[in-house]
């Protein structure tokens, strides 16, 4: 019964994509970049109401209309995201997420007054060039997501067995992140990473699903769009919570670049093996798509390093021989080999960056 399917299916995946146009692909690719910029918008005004209230030093920063207005911009930044995999492949959408790094760059700049660096400049330069590379020689078809579709993927063999090794992936790096207690930034973030390319496979399905929904061709009265929208959000909430994990125990100087990295590959392979988006692409469209990815890789990477960082110990601690009528009558900092050593400014890190995850 399944190997006579096979061709109807084969068919069908072949006109589906044959009656997408070109608009629409494109369309899927502004979606993206417009979602983007406004998350670093977004972003940036939300950091802008943490250092307006901390100088003001009077409400938290959850009473300011202006961080409130930063979160409902990034709703809508998300929205279009989530929209854009509608329109246009994953293996494209996730990439375009460098266009959030440089627009936060260039913002921060303008706006916050930060300084211009020169691997600033280096790093904006190759992202866009990368990713003027990424849209040219990516795939330009999409598949009309259907329920029935999504159910052909599901159940195809390399989906499975790409899933069978993520799960034992997974939980291998689990067991050594959490019984062995290895807090290393590549376990952390390659645990985001395997949930992501879940997300993207999953947010690609339910999104398609409710534009043919809206198009007039019901697709919600299947199951596979309800266990999708599970997995969706499933996904996400493991995402965010191993993320402010990394954001606690690292800078984020270190999880921004990685976490790219490792979220748009996985978003790469997802659309590869989930849904065949780099069928019958041409080998120097595909070798040119990864030469594009690798430099927006490294833009990202020279524009998120080295960023100007706020010394705690130079903010907390005060030299007595400073203080008006006392003596320095010995050593203040323990002993760099004591137990206790630095265990105060690991709390204060903890709390930069509980404060850098608001922001």
């Amino acid at each position: 019964m399944a190997n006579s399917s096979f061709p109807f299916w084969s068919a069908a995946h072949r006109a589906e994509i044959l009656e997408n146009p070109l608009q629409t692909y494109l369309l899927g690719i502004i979606i993206s970049i417009c979602g983007n910029v406004l998350i670093s918008i977004s972003l940036n005004i939300q950091k802008y109401a943490h250092v307006r209230q901390s100088q003001r030093g009077s409400k938290p920063y959850y009473t300011s209309v202006m961080w409130w207005s930063g979160v409902v911009l990034m709703g809508v930044g998300e929205l279009g995201n989530f929209a854009a995999y509608g329109f246009a492949p994953a293996s494209l959408v996730a990439p375009l997420g460098c266009v959030s790094v440089i627009a936060s760059a260039i913002i921060s700049v303008v706006f916050l007054k930060e300084t211009v660096r020169a691997s600033d400049i280096v790093g904006g330069t190759l992202a866009i060039t990368g990713t003027y590379i990424l849209v040219t020689f990516a795939p330009h078809t999409t598949t009309h997501i259907t329920a029935h579709l999504v159910q052909y993927y599901s159940i195809s063999w390399h989906f499975l067995l790409y899933l069978f090794i993520e799960v034992i992936l997974f939980c291998i790096l689990l067991y050594v992140y959490k019984r062995k207690n290895v807090k290393h930034i590549v376990i952390v973030m390659l645990l985001v990473a395997l949930l992501a390319s879940l997300t993207v496979i999953s947010v690609k399905a339910v999104s398609g699903m409710i534009g043919e929904s809206i198009k007039g061709q019901l697709q919600l009265i299947y199951p596979i769009f309800y266990v999708m929208f599970v997995i969706m959000v499933a996904s996400c909430a493991f995402q965010i919570k191993f993320l402010n994990q990394a954001m606690k125990m690292f800078d984020a100087t270190e999880v921004v670049p990685i976490n790219f990295v490792f979220f748009t590959a996985s978003a790469i392979v997802a659309g590869i093996v989930f849904y065949q988006e780099f069928e019958g692409l041409a080998l120097l469209n595909i070798f040119m798509f990864l030469f594009g990815c690798l430099l927006s890789f490294l833009g990202v990477f020279l524009i998120a390093r080295n960023r100007p960082k706020i010394k705690q110990q130079d903010r907390n601690i005060i030299s007595l021989d400073k203080i008006p009528g006392r003596v320095h009558a010995g050593k203040v900092q323990p002993d760099a080999k004591t137990s206790t050593y630095g265990s105060l400014a690991a709390k204060l890190m903890c709390s930069r960056a509980g404060q850098t995850d608001d922001s």
